[in-house]
């Protein structure tokens, strides 16, 4: 990638197609709590990203913030299990799956709204511990009192929410690793190939270093 400006913290600015974007190069050390050298792991990433400026996203904390971007599989979860409890759609035609798949993302984000709000003013908090289940619940108790339909009631959806996320918050989050194994395509899906495979999950500890490129003609 061609290097536009190198910027302070060892980052640089580069473009792709008319977009101007920001590239982290980073050796991210991966070493398990409860495991010997042999099992210590040694990556380098390259991340590219549209938030430019260093004081407002350092490096660091974007690389370190890039070991959660599997949490998308989180949202497929709270979904498909939470919201859902596991029941299939009720939808016997394909435009009725279209309005309850819509009205299932609409509740997702309500609910993700609230929650975001319920963190924002308290930056002591990571917003990892706020609970979807307990958000989930809130709101349901909501619509059981049916709040807003009795005379007199006081409507207060994300207020109420935002109260029951403080007050019930998740631990702080470990960092943890897990071997990606190949599961088998056939019989039980929690099967993976090979007999001799961690299935466990480790308490990991993770060190990044920025590595600041050395001096090119274009830079």
């Amino acid at each position: 990638m061609p290097i536009l400006r190198r910027l302070p913290d060892g980052t640089f600015l580069s473009r792709i197609g008319k977009v101007t974007v920001r590239v982290i190069e980073a050796a991210i050390t991966v070493t398990p709590a409860d495991s010997t050298d042999q099992r210590t792991t040694h990556h380098t990433y390259r991340l590219v990203t549209n938030l430019l400026d260093p004081d407002e996203a350092s490096a660091t904390e974007l690389v370190r913030l890039y070991h959660e971007r599997w949490e998308i599989e989180t949202s497929y979860c709270e979904l498909k299990s939470t919201i859902l409890g596991g029941r299939a759609l009720r939808g016997r035609h394909p435009a009725a799956v279209t309005q309850e798949t819509g009205a299932l993302l609409v509740a997702y984000q309500v609910l993700r709204t609230a929650m975001s709000d319920a963190v924002l003013h308290r930056p002591d908090i990571d917003p990892d511990r706020a609970a979807f289940t307990v958000a989930l619940n809130a709101a349901r108790d909501q619509i059981v009192c049916a709040a807003g339909i009795i005379p007199h009631t006081q409507v207060d959806l994300i207020g109420r929410i935002g109260t029951a996320i403080l007050g019930d918050l998740l631990p702080t989050r470990r960092n943890r690793t897990r071997p990606r194994v190949k599961k088998r395509a056939i019989s039980s899906k929690y099967r993976a190939i090979g007999r001799d495979i961690d299935h466990r999950t480790h308490q990991t500890t993770i060190q990044i270093a920025i590595n600041s490129l050395p001096n090119t003609p274009n830079g």
